[in-house]
């Protein structure tokens, strides 16, 4: 690259930064977060092209690189303003960015917007008993009838189902062509007749997975995302987000489940601050912090918004990292750590917010190695794709799903 090219990059990244800046400052005076009504200010803040800046101009972006939405979320909440993630997180950064790749334009027009301010919450339809981390095994079908797909299928741990507007829908359209070729992805009303959404407890007690019960619906063939048969790579895209979306945000320094652990570690009387527990405590430290600016590394590396096989590193490593950090939250806790409190059944309305409470918390971290892809599936991805690995035998690719067997 010439130098010419080089500084007329500069430029105009320092261009697009202030633009940002200048329009997040605009919005923030136009409409005080902490006076606003949250819609109101959310809607507005799609408008300006700062809910995805790496969306196209018109569907909530700005078409700008993804690494200046880090500026407009830090700018937005130190001034109070709502965190559209928590407020709807598998349609923000999971569904969105999938419905804005593969969508038509009636569709981004319909769906994005709401999506952002929180008042269509959405899920992802993918899991179902049979085929969890096989993925494209999947058995849920639906037949095309007229200007209609008549859907019946099965699908199991979808977060959020129960008060979601709309979902993330992949089902098996041709049971006579590849696994990955016969896949369709669509969008699905969840309050439409023939779906049933009923509860799954976890070990918190909570109930924010679900199983999804498809029974005859019916669902627009206008609603389809790409083309029938584009349903593995539709979902890969939502796979992706999704990795980047649980393992690829970027906490200040020390914050989270380590700042927890140190919480607890200055509460320690002095005799039970001993050389062990305080270099586990540093190793758990380093490990957040490496974590971190992996995730900022990652996050630079990421000129365009399709993200890479990056997110499952983030993904895998913050999974671990969690599990093991709450642990030890358990073991400075000593006898207490056994303490729960009321263990009552809840469906609660957010996920993968801040969790109240430490035990809580670590029976809560116990699903991250599974949710979002195992972690088995991130190391078989990284070592595939990032390391160059011979893949594992695939003795089914070359045949139709119809003659693979199956449970």
């Amino acid at each position: 690259m010439s130098t010419e090219t080089l500084a007329s990059n500069q430029i105009a990244a320092t261009s697009d930064e202030k633009h940002v800046i200048d329009l997040v400052d605009e919005l923030i005076r136009d409409l005080p977060p902490k006076s606003t009504d949250t819609v109101a200010f959310l809607g507005a803040q799609y408008d300006r092209g700062l809910a995805w800046v790496n969306f196209p101009v018109g569907y909530g972006g700005l078409g700008l690189s993804p690494k200046y939405q880090r500026i407009v979320n830090e700018r937005v909440f130190a001034a109070g303003g709502p965190n559209a993630y928590f407020r709807n997180p598998i349609g923000y950064g999971m569904c969105g960015p999938t419905v804005v790749e593969w969508g038509t334009d009636g569709q981004k027009k319909r769906y994005l917007r709401p999506l952002f301010t929180g008042e269509e919450v959405w899920c992802q339809l993918f899991s179902e008993p049979g085929s969890g981390s096989d993925f494209a095994g999947l058995s849920g079908k639906a037949i095309r009838d007229g200007d209609e797909w008549l859907v019946n299928a099965q699908k199991v741990w979808t977060t959020l189902a129960h008060v979601s507007r709309f979902g993330l829908l992949v089902v098996r359209t041709d049971p006579e062509a590849m696994k990955h070729a016969g896949l369709t992805a669509m969008v699905v009303d969840m309050k439409a007749a023939g779906v049933e959404t009923r509860p799954l407890r976890q070990m918190t007690g909570e109930a924010e997975f679900n199983e999804v019960f498809f029974t005859d619906a019916r669902v627009p063939v206008a609603e389809t995302l790409g083309k029938p048969g584009d349903g593995w790579r539709v979902s890969l895209t939502t796979l992706m987000n999704e990795r980047v979306a649980i393992g690829g945000m970027i906490p200040p320094k020390a914050s989270g489940p380590i700042r927890e652990a140190i919480k607890l570690w200055e509460k320690l009387p002095l005799e039970r601050k001993t050389n062990a527990t305080r270099d586990e405590l540093m190793r758990l430290w380093i490990r957040a912090e490496v974590s971190r600016l992996t995730n900022i590394r990652a996050g630079q590396m990421r000129k365009v918004g399709a993200p890479g096989p990056e997110g499952s590193i983030g993904k895998m490593a913050s999974a671990d990292l969690n599990k093991e950090t709450f642990a030890f939250c358990m073991q400075l806790l000593g006898a207490d750590g056994m303490l729960y409190g009321e263990y009552a059944m809840v469906r609660p309305n957010t996920a993968m917010g801040p969790t109240d409470g430490l035990q809580k918390s670590f029976l809560r971290s116990r699903a991250n190695s599974i949710e979002g892809g195992t972690s088995e599936v991130m190391r078989n991805i990284l070592g595939e794709r990032v390391l160059g690995l011979p893949g594992d035998a695939r003795v089914d690719r070359d045949r139709p799903w119809s003659e693979i067997p199956r449970n």
